[in-house]
């Protein structure tokens, strides 16, 4: 698929959206190629200068035009239309976006939903006019409905269902299935599994010239749709008066914006829609920032354009139907007399001209001097730190950003963290993101830690280190770190941006103190939480990290390295001519299959092979870089928690985990080279006692040099092309895809091995097949697009957070569900309030007590809260240790009662109190007259 960019001349306003400072006066086209192209090398990216004509517009699958005017989309669109090429337009305006998607007549989706087909286990199947399906205990027939199309698998005695042509299905009030005549089939024995099959729907999308009068608008209610109409004549008055002044409306000017509403009240009204009145201040407030440029509008728009153009190529998902508007106008003040004014609006002459343009330079001043903590530097980090040096967020001279991250740049995560590049690998995420920010805006003040934000980094994440911070970011792939992170933002009152995504589903929240509900997460959170995104390669500490990384060795052995030979092999080009990413992508690929195989030994040799390297020999180089005894600056050990130390494994045949895992990587290495695999386990024990467990090839040891290494000289493509030769005999290699409810297939064999080997290199409790394959089942890679959108609606919440104080109804969380068309946007619910006897409190109070000087006893402590909140204390604790208990007998009542609270605190945890730079002691409390369900605010002990 060819790649084309076209447009007009960098300015200052564009730079919040490109961040390309040195690309002033140059087509946006020539200097977005080149960053855009080092993003994949495969991906070939090119520039077009010229006309867009009909001949150069049939060279392509997809058409987007952005910041294009009225008559090129009209013309383009009728062209593309005419020629069946996918047609999309995006364009933002201040805090409003605009996307229309035209299709074409038929355009045929084969896969409409995200959802994996339905399936469930077969307990019976009858012979006879219909026949009846009985599903085993616990599938749920419900997920089936009438008239759905179905297919076997795994059947034993009626085989003649297995693999069928798709049968349509009646689902009966006991929740059997009735399938159709099986009079003339074999006996049903035993096994197997019914599958849905999905049906291809088709879609018909008007040319942009009818759908302008009569647009279809995407919108979850009736209220959404007539805003979405009005925003729609909203860009037409607008299109009208850049076409009659030759310039768009300037920055909060009331004349101009009066021109726009006469504009749109004189438009044609919209087919369907003609009794429904004109919302004339909503296009009036549209006009007076539409002079703007965001990049989180950008972002948002961007990605679900992005998304719609994955649709017109795939097939898969249904298109938006036809014009999506998203607003984000509740980013402006709601007492009109704080809006900004011309003046402030006007342009400076500076890369945040076109975020000036909406907010004004004195907004623009502050988000400057803001002092924000970004904890992950993964997929959604790194995102959200490119988001935030486009904004300027900290980049002045009192602001600054701190990012922390523990893990290290893996290869899996250059798909989607596009701070990354290959040569990156193995390094600090947090390190490489905060350089990269950096180059995106040299103001930018970026401080990396590469120690994570857990209870075992308190005296780094203390006191004195959220006294300096304004507000705190999640990006973290967890529920247990989100509660976290949380918590500290509740203790220290910060406010909490988080953002989440699962495939193409995904959320972004904000929590203000005092005005939104806290940080609850899912009620199955603890239980149920998707296994992280970001694979932990080299320090896992669950079974989760584990199972995702046998995930990760499935996929790049089987799937990927098969798809990369032969599209090798279907090449029309030499190796010399090939872009040197696919290359070093063949190098590696090529290093770990090491040769084709060309019976079921060699099979058996290659698992033993690849067995040594991951568990054996891949374990000793990384404890050579990280030796056990290894000192970080602070004085703490390297391999601390939650890193634990690993140790190499010794091969023993006679060990199940080990022959299991040579046994399912033999059969799926043989799956993949269409060779006959083996079950026979006693005979593969006898085989590998006769194999000598030499040295195994490290992956790219023939080319003598490290996965992260550019260096590809001629010497190394002829090697290349040798190794190469051997995978030009013979047929294609067959890519394989996980597929885990076939329990023959080797697939969860291989995932449950793999996992249990790694655990045992690091001291981890393993999962147990039905645990690994239930964890199996929840992991979704992330997508850019998704992470794009969720990172601009959270930098539309910042804007809120960092422009003073705002009603509750200024704030929004979001949801969306990009292969569904579905975008939520809601006020967060207010705080909920406790109440006992006078006192009123939510989770954002704290009772405050000065320790005072000389400092208090826990006597006076507790006489203080008596008097000064009518609170009789009968329980004490710092933590989960007990410092006071009513139920104590006197003599101990008295012992504490005399001690002075830090003393107490010392004398009770072992632990020194106060630590460096600790500014509070939080104490909880029980007290006389409480209920089950009574939760007191944190007893705030100010040292």
């Amino acid at each position: 698929m060819r790649n084309c960019t076209r447009g007009s001349c960098m300015c200052w306003a564009c730079q919040p959206c490109t961040g390309f400072r040195r690309d002033l006066a140059r087509s946006r086209a020539e200097a977005s190629q080149e960053h855009v192209a080092k993003l994949n090398e495969a991906v070939k990216v090119c520039v077009h200068t010229g006309d867009i004509t009909e001949d150069l517009l049939l060279d392509f699958q997809v058409v987007v035009l952005t910041a294009s005017n009225l008559e090129e989309q009209l013309k383009v669109g009728t062209l593309c239309h005419k020629h069946g090429v996918c047609f999309l337009v995006a364009g933002t305006r201040g805090l409003v976006g605009q996307l229309f998607c035209d299709f074409g007549k038929d355009f045929i989706v084969q896969d409409p939903t995200e959802e994996e087909p339905q399936t469930a286990a077969i307990q019976h199947i009858s012979q006879g006019s219909p026949g009846i399906v009985t599903l085993r205990k616990g599938a749920d027939a419900r997920y089936f409905r009438d008239g759905d199309l179905v297919t076997f698998s795994g059947i034993e005695g009626m085989i003649e269902l297995n693999g069928c042509d798709p049968r349509p299905i009646h689902v009966q009030e006991d929740g059997t299935l009735e399938i159709g005549d099986t009079t003339s089939f074999s006996c049903y024995l035993r096994g197997g599994a019914v599958t849905e099959v999905k049906r291809p729907q088709t879609v018909s999308h008007d040319p942009l010239d009818v759908a302008l009068l009569q647009p279809r608008v995407v919108a979850q209610s009736a209220q959404e749709g007539h805003r979405a109409c009005c925003l729609h004549q909203a860009f037409r008055a607008l299109h009208k008066f850049q076409h009659l002044n030759g310039r768009p409306p300037q920055p909060w000017d009331p004349a101009d914006a009066e021109k726009v509403v006469d504009l749109a009240r004189a438009l044609e009204p919209l087919r369907g829609a003609e009794g429904e009145l004109l919302d004339e201040a909503l296009v009036r407030t549209v006009a007076l920032s539409s002079a703007g440029v965001l990049s989180p509008v950008a972002a948002m728009l961007g990605a679900v354009a992005a998304q719609e153009v994955l649709k017109a190529i795939s097939r898969k998902f249904m298109p938006l139907d036809q014009w999506l508007y998203f607003d984000a106008l509740d980013c402006l003040p709601e007492d009109g007399e704080f809006l900004p004014n011309p003046e402030d609006c006007a342009p400076r002459g500076c890369r945040y001209d076109g975020q000036i343009a909406v907010f004004g330079a004195a907004f623009q001043e502050k988000l400057s001097h803001q002092r924000y903590l970004l904890v992950g530097a993964g997929a959604v980090g790194c995102e959200l730190l490119k988001g935030f040096a486009l904004v300027g967020l900290g980049a002045g001279a009192n602001g600054g950003l701190t990012v922390a991250d523990m893990d290290h740049v893996a290869r899996s995560n250059l798909s989607r963290q596009f701070l990354f590049r290959p040569q990156d690998i193995g390094k600090p995420k947090a390190e490489v993101a905060a350089e990269a920010a950096r180059r995106l805006n040299s103001d930018l003040r970026v401080t990396p830690l590469t120690y994570p934000l857990d209870p075992t980094r308190e005296h780094i994440y203390g006191d004195d280190f959220f006294s300096r911070v304004d507000g705190v970011v999640a990006a973290v792939d967890s529920f247990q770190a989100r509660y976290y992170v949380a918590a500290r933002c509740t203790r220290y009152l910060k406010p909490l941006l988080e953002a989440g995504t699962q495939g193409t589903r995904g959320s972004a929240s904000v929590f203000m103190p005092h005005v939104t509900e806290g940080y609850r997460g899912p009620a199955s959170a603890a239980e149920d939480a998707p296994d992280p995104v970001c694979t932990v390669q080299f320090f896992p500490s669950t079974a989760a990290h584990t199972l995702q990384w046998a995930w990760g060795e499935f996929e790049g052995l089987f799937h990927r390295s098969a798809e990369t030979i032969n599209c090798d092999q279907q090449a029309l080009t030499s190796l010399a001519d090939r872009d040197r990413s696919q290359l070093l992508l063949l190098q590696v690929v090529v290093g770990v299959l090491r040769h084709r195989p060309r019976n079921w030994q060699d099979c058996v040799e290659w698992a033993l092979g690849h067995w040594q390297l991951c568990f054996r020999h891949g374990i000793m180089q990384l404890l050579r870089h990280h030796p056990p005894d290894k000192v970080l600056e602070d004085g703490t050990l390297f391999w601390s928690h939650p890193k634990q130390c690993p140790q190499p494994l010794e091969f023993d045949a006679s060990q199940d985990t080990h022959l299991l895992y040579v046994l399912a990587a033999a059969n799926l290495y043989a799956q993949m080279h269409g060779l006959p695999g083996s079950r026979d386990q006693p005979a593969l024990k006898n085989m590998l006692e006769r194999l000598s467990l030499t040295d195994p090839q490290h992956p790219d040891s023939i080319f003598s040099s490290d996965l992260a290494s550019t260096e590809l000289g001629p010497e190394q493509v002829e090697r290349l092309k040798e190794a190469l030769q051997d995978w030009s005999e013979g047929s294609p290699l067959k890519p394989l895809r996980f597929e885990k409810d076939d329990d023959s297939n080797f697939h969860v064999d291989f995932m449950t091995a793999a996992a249990s080997l790694r655990a045992q290199n690091y001291g981890i409790p393993p999962a147990n097949r039905i645990q690994s394959k239930r964890i199996l089942g929840q992991i979704i890679p992330a997508i850019a697009t998704t992470t794009a959108a969720v990172v601009g609606l959270v930098g539309l919440e910042l804007f809120k957070v960092v422009g003073g104080p705002r009603p509750l109804s200024a704030f929004r969380h979001s949801y969306l569900r990009l292969a569904e068309n579905s975008f939520s946007r809601y006020v967060p619910p207010a705080p909920a309030s406790q109440e006992f006897r006078h006192l009123t409190w939510t989770c954002w109070d704290r009772l405050k007590v000065p320790a005072g000087q000389p400092e208090r006893t826990l006597e006076s402590l507790l006489a203080h809260l008596q008097e000064q909140h009518g609170l009789r204390v009968k329980m004490l604790l710092q933590d989960s240790a007990m410092l006071y208990s009513a139920g104590w007998s006197p003599e101990e009542r008295a012992r504490c009662l005399s001690l002075r609270v830090t003393e107490l605190v010392r004398l009770v945890t072992k632990r020194q109190v106060p630590e460096p730079g600790q500014r509070v002691l939080v104490l909880e409390l029980s007290c006389e007259g409480e209920d089950d369900n009574t939760t007191f605010p944190p007893l705030h002990y100010e040292l």
